[in-house]
């Protein structure tokens, strides 16, 4: 916040704004713009290898520049040291009345010169002998410069300015040093150091522009492999570079994708094949019995004829019912339904709508028992169960619905003391358009979807769907994540 009782801002230059301007209108112009849009680096091991050399080079100046300033001050301070120890030395003879003309200099001393109260120079060194008196030429930082031009030289020097109490009255006592010596050892360590940044610089310009290449060799590999690869080259894989990087696992999650990207290609195929092969059947059975009608004479057999394609072609809506359930299954198995169901009234509405015949239906379902999920889609998974487990049960068929206390997940079992399932195929009992055995399964109407169609259904709903390994029955057992009882409901002991 700005204080009110300052001036108002200090105007800036004329010559400033109109830098400012000019420097605005240029980086504002399309073609400059296009310009640095060009001249910007595009590639990683480009930016890579200028922001090294320019972190190298910003710590290099500010290290340098620390060295030549820490070396200035401290020769300089040496030479006032010697210059100053020169002065008192002399302030100490005209203190004593001892004091010489010319004054002898010592080593690192340019001149001395003593002025006495009046002005007059009562004695100087041998190159100051019949030069006026040493006047301050101006004031900078606590320190009086003096005009040197008598000197001839044009050097820098130190000037320590001491006063003295002689038999005569004060005097004052000027001593130059010289600092042609810090002068040159500063240009020398300019050099060095601008000489050793620059290799320096190369260096890891070139070090980082051969370790980032090499790095992103591999990266390459794996783009051009990718690039290459087209929707009839799933099988293909990327290089997988000897390391244990990111770009090892990039590879590693690339080759993994890609194994998916197959898999799921050669699922689509042979479940295209495979319903194509289904729905070949029904078609040419219907064709020919429409055809037999068409021509036939007898009235009653026509009728039975006509019968028989009405059931081939319920056949077939059912199937195109199932294949396009199964397309908004694998569309929308990225989402979970998340609508309160009341599963154990579902349970029951569906398995009371069961006959006793072939087999009557055993529910055991004691618990109110709600999860989230679509209504509809989980009557059909409990459907499917229920046709699969009457169709090859020899008494009874038993639904048992409860609640798992150790995870909260609703289980559903549906149960049938018909054959066995072989262990080798409680898996492939639900790959689409299986039949293990395939003759009765197409006379009792089945299409080889129903236990899919079920899987796929508790796998969009988060649970799963197994068959369990039991003595005397098959059972099928569905978890569903999420289960709730309902408020003031039972739970099990």
């Amino acid at each position: 916040m700005a204080d009110p009782t300052a001036g108002p801002a200090p105007r800036r230059p004329a010559a400033y704004r109109r830098a400012r301007t000019a420097l605005g209108r240029l980086l504002g112009h399309p073609r400059t713009v296009a310009l640095l849009d060009r001249l910007a680096p595009r590639s990683v091991r480009t930016r890579t290898t200028a922001a090294a050399c320019l972190s190298v080079a910003v710590v290099l100046a500010v290290a340098s520049a620390a060295v030549i300033l820490l070396l200035r001050v401290n020769l300089e301070r040496t030479v006032e040291t010697g210059a100053r120890e020169q002065a008192q030395a002399v302030a100490r003879l005209a203190t004593d009345g001892h004091l010489g003309n010319p004054l002898p200099l010592d080593h690192g001393t340019d001149f001395i010169q003593v002025v006495d109260a009046n002005g007059t120079v009562v004695a100087a060194s041998q190159n100051l002998a019949g030069h006026p008196p040493l006047t301050p030429a101006g004031h900078r930082e606590g320190h009086d410069t003096f005009n040197l031009g008598a000197l001839g030289d044009e050097h820098h020097q130190r000037v320590t300015t001491v006063t003295a109490a002689t038999p005569t009255g004060p005097a004052t006592v000027h001593v130059g040093a010289s600092l042609r010596t810090a002068d040159a050892a500063e240009d020398l360590t300019t050099g060095a150091l601008a000489a050793l940044s620059t290799v320096l610089l190369l260096t890891v310009g070139a070090l980082t522009w051969r370790a980032t290449g090499r790095a992103l060799r591999p990266v390459e590999a794996i783009r051009a492999e990718v690039a290459a690869i087209g929707d009839r080259d799933l099988d293909r894989r990327v290089p997988d570079p000897r390391s244990d990087d990111e770009i090892a696992r990039l590879a590693d999650t690339m080759n993994a994708m890609l194994e998916r990207l197959e898999a799921a290609g050669t699922r689509q195929r042979r479940f295209i094949a495979d319903a194509s092969h289904e729905l070949r059947s029904p078609l040419a059975v219907l064709r020919t019995q429409l055809e037999v009608a068409l021509t036939h004479p007898d009235a009653e057999v026509r009728a039975d004829l006509v019968a028989g394609a009405l059931q081939d072609t319920e056949r077939l809506q059912s199937l195109a019912t199932d294949l396009l359930l199964l397309a908004r299954l694998d569309a929308g198995g990225h989402h979970h339904p998340d609508e309160p169901v009341r599963l154990t009234e579902l349970v029951r509405t569906t398995a009371r709508a069961y006959g006793p015949e072939p087999h009557p239906v055993v529910l055991d379902a004691p618990d109110e028992i709600t999860v989230p999920g679509n209504a509809l889609w989980l009557g059909r998974l409990l459907t499917n169960l229920l046709d699969n487990a009457r169709r090859h049960a020899r008494h009874r068929v038993t639904v048992h619905l409860f609640e798992d206390s150790a995870t909260g997940c609703a289980v559903l079992d549906v149960s049938n003391d018909g054959p066995r399932i072989d262990p080798a195929d409680r898996e492939r009992i639900f790959e689409r358009f299986t039949r293990l055995d395939d003759a009765r399964s197409r006379d009792d109407g089945g299409s080889g979807l129903g236990l899919s169609i079920a899987r796929d259904i508790a796998t969009v709903h988060g649970g799963t769907l197994t068959v369990l390994d039991t003595p005397d029955t098959t059972t099928f057992r569905t978890r569903l994540p999420g289960a709730s009882p309902e408020p003031g409901a039972r739970r099990p002991a």
